[in-house]
């Protein structure tokens, strides 16, 4: 078992600010609007605004590797939203940080690799494949943004 990272930064049509995290954290709307069709079964179980979410959601990476996620959200500081797997080792974290200028977002996936040949097969091919979809949230994300009256 290995572990796997995979990640995609961007830079936002807006300036820094700490609201960003809460279009990131907000799990029944506009988290919802930047999914990609990756995902399916999405199913806020608490909460749905940042800290103490549990969210549920299937991730499909390729054509038969779905990642059946239960994530458990929380946000250590102002500039970090953290989503664990309870059903694994997953964990994504979303970063802004918060330096005055333009905002930036990063999000980056740790997770540990199945045994055996499926393992194999996932350290060569989920990291790339992961990257393009948290990719594509970000430009989601950059679409609801410049969407966005305020721009937030």
């Amino acid at each position: 078992m290995a572990s796997l990272t995979a990640g995609a930064a961007m830079a936002m049509p807006v300036p820094a600010d700490p609201r960003m995290l809460e279009i990131i954290g907000d799990y029944t709307g506009s988290r919802r609007r930047i999914l990609t069709e990756h995902f399916s079964a999405y199913e806020v179980l608490k909460g749905g605004q940042g800290e103490g979410t549990l969210v549920r959601w299937k991730i499909a990476v390729g054509r038969w590797r779905v990642y059946d996620c239960l994530m458990s959200v929380t946000r250590p500081d102002d500039a970090t939203v953290i989503e664990r797997d309870t059903n694994s080792s997953m964990m994504v974290t979303w970063a802004v940080p918060q330096d005055g200028g333009q905002a930036h977002v990063a999000v980056q996936i740790v997770w540990d690799s199945a045994d055996g040949v499926a393992g194999i097969a996932e350290r060569i091919f989920a990291p790339a494949r992961i990257h393009r979809i948290y990719a594509q949230q970000l430009q989601n994300l950059e679409v609801l943004l410049r969407g966005s009256p305020s721009g937030l």
